[in-house]
């Protein structure tokens, strides 16, 4: 086959699919399904496909347990779920007080200083996705981070400009008062409790101070919390936030008025006026969050479930899914085909999410469209199983730090929340007086031409700078139902757009590859996201001869670790397992 038959192909599959215009077939390569231990009953003589000294899912932290489980980035956060859970909360009081808890706990992580998404299943099957993503301020521009010679500043990612309007104390307050059953007192107490008495930091949480104290230092509110006397705080030492204690208290009392009105507000807005940030009084008043419809999509015979626009996971996953189900069974796990195939996939689901998703506010999304098997197929298509197609061949000219946290209680109702200040510590500012961090979420939009975000996407005009827009987001809580329609897999990850091809690459080894979560979860990962256009692999996770393949196919292989903390409760025969990812420093709890 021509090398540039399935590039033509594709370049009218993007340009003409509305139109029901569909190239020539390409065909599959070879598939053969593996199945892998832990979590789940193996298949008969399944083998496990991971190179030698691979350890990953040793270290996976996991629980099983009967009734119900929480797992985030951080076991202090998943305890606290855990002991609402006991004393009669639902999963949405879990997942309220274990936010909450994780922004004390997981400070360069979570907060109340930015934005989220979370999708809620009843054990009823009635599904709701509440969106809490940041909002540009009212006096934002399209412009506002290119400098005087026209040229894209730093702007976007460090400093007062690049904080968005936050929303994640309004999404959690309107979660409990919707579906919550316990007093928000009871859910937000251990939260000040850590904040003003102080938890012990692990070597995981100092590393990322001493990642970041440079940025710290600049910000005299953030120096004086993260680099105490001058200096990053080791394991083992107690980190003390009084301040936040004192904003979360005010919530508590309040409610939302606690943080969008009075002394916070007032506290949020001279730091804006002292470092020459948007955000207003007014901008804090009219903030809401809102419940959208959650995406859902078919694979294999099994229901997704995701989060919409202003989100892109739901509907770039859904894309991607249904171009792997076109071609029919995957290539061995582990294989160079199905790298390949991986690669291929995720360039075009990031081709197509940088086109056509954005705030729905704002810009027509294409969410059917999209989300169609018909899409699918047609992309499925265009990929030579042979060769690598260039994203430059694909695009057009123009157009962090994250956490998650899964909860399922006893009575069967689960929450998948993710999370976001954007890059590691947000902008770097916290609220003097206040104790939290604010995101650099501004930076999500396309802030100039071709120019490409902290996380290296080259995103689209439907995604520019305009007052109250949302940014848009790789943020991607998901849920699995079985083919009988049961709750069989919650989770979610951090780690910019690597979040999506991460909860793509559990989501197949569990269905397709018939991996038990341990496994899924602490399996090799890779990332292609289009821009800059590599294929990025874990380290150690693929053979040599592997990887030699897939370079000869065309592909720029960068062998580093894509990362990301996937947090996982899984279905099992007596109950539930959650897995921790072991790449990051959380752990689940449960009973």
């Amino acid at each position: 086959m021509s090398r540039h038959r399935p590039l033509i192909a594709l370049v009218s599959v993007l340009v003409a699919a509305c139109r029901g215009g569909t190239p020539a077939p390409a065909p599959s390569p070879a598939a053969a399904p593996v199945t892998a231990r832990g979590g789940a009953p193996a298949a008969a003589g399944a083998v496990r496909a991971f190179p030698e000294g691979w350890s990953y899912p040793e270290r996976a932290r996991r629980l099983e347990a009967p009734q119900a489980v929480v797992t985030a980035g951080n076991v202090i956060a998943s305890e606290v779920g855990r002991d609402v859970l006991r004393r009669g909360g639902n999963a949405v009081d879990a997942a309220v007080a274990t936010g909450l808890a994780m922004a004390v706990v997981d400070p360069e992580a979570g907060n109340i200083g930015g934005g989220g998404f979370m999708l809620i299943r009843q054990a009823s099957g009635e599904a709701f996705l509440l969106d809490y993503r940041e909002r540009a301020p009212e006096a934002a521009s399209r412009d506002m981070f290119l400098g005087p010679d026209g040229e894209p500043t730093e702007r976007s990612r460090l400093g007062h400009l690049a904080a968005g309007v936050p929303g994640s104390v309004a999404g959690m307050l309107e979660a409990h008062r919707r579906f919550g059953r316990l007093p928000l007192s009871t859910l937000i107490e251990p939260a000040i409790r850590l904040a003003r008495d102080g938890f012990i930091l692990d070597s995981m949480r100092s590393a990322r101070i001493r990642g970041d104290s440079v940025k710290l230092a600049q910000f005299p509110a953030s120096a004086r919390i993260f680099l105490p006397e001058g200096r990053v705080p080791g394991p083992g030492e107690r980190l003390v936030q009084r301040d936040l204690a004192r904003t979360l208290a005010a919530i508590r009392d309040q409610g939302p008025d606690g943080f969008y009105t009075g002394w916070v507000a007032d506290s949020l807005v001279a730091e804006m006026r002292r470092g020459g940030g948007l955000i207003t009084h007014a901008d804090l008043a009219a903030y809401r969050a809102i419940w959208r419809d959650p995406v859902t999509v078919s694979y294999r015979g099994h229901t997704v479930l995701g989060a919409p626009p202003a989100a892109s996971g739901g509907l770039t996953l859904g894309l991607m899914l249904n171009v792997l189900q076109a071609g029919g069974p995957l290539p061995p796990f582990g294989s160079a085909g199905m790298l390949h195939l991986y690669a291929e996939t995720m360039r075009r689901g990031f081709v197509m999410r940088n086109r056509h998703v954005a705030d729905p506010a704002y810009h027509t999304v294409p969410m059917a469209w999209m989300l169609s098997t018909t899409l699918g197929d047609s992309l499925r298509r265009t990929i030579d199983p042979a060769w690598a197609t260039p994203t430059a061949a694909l695009t057009t000219p123009g157009t962090g730090s994250t956490t998650h946290y899964s909860v399922v209680d006893a009575e069967g109702m689960a929450v998948a929340t993710t999370t976001t200040i954007n890059d590691l510590y947000g902008c770097g500012v916290t609220v003097s007086g206040a104790g939290f961090l604010l995101n650099d979420e501004m930076d999500d939009f396309n802030t100039a031409p071709n120019r490409p975000n902290s996380w290296g996407q080259v995103q689209g005009s439907p995604n520019n700078v305009e007052p109250g827009k949302r940014p848009l987001s790789n943020m991607t809580p998901t849920m699995v139902l079985d083919p009988e329609g049961r709750l069989m897999l919650v989770l979610g990850s951090r780690g910019g757009p690597t979040i999506i091809t991460q909860v793509l690459q559990v989501v197949v080894n569990v269905i397709d590859f018939r991996m038990g979560l341990v496994d899924a979860v602490g399996a090799p990962r890779v990332h292609h996201q289009g821009l800059p256009d590599q294929l990025r692999v874990d380290r150690g996770g693929f053979a040599p001869a592997v990887i030699d393949s897939v370079r000869s196919l065309g592909h720029t292989v960068t062998e580093q670790n894509p990362g990301g903390d996937i947090e996982a409760i899984m279905r099992t025969a007596t109950g539930w397992i959650g897995v921790s990812d072991p790449r990051s420093g959380g752990g689940p709890a449960g009973y």
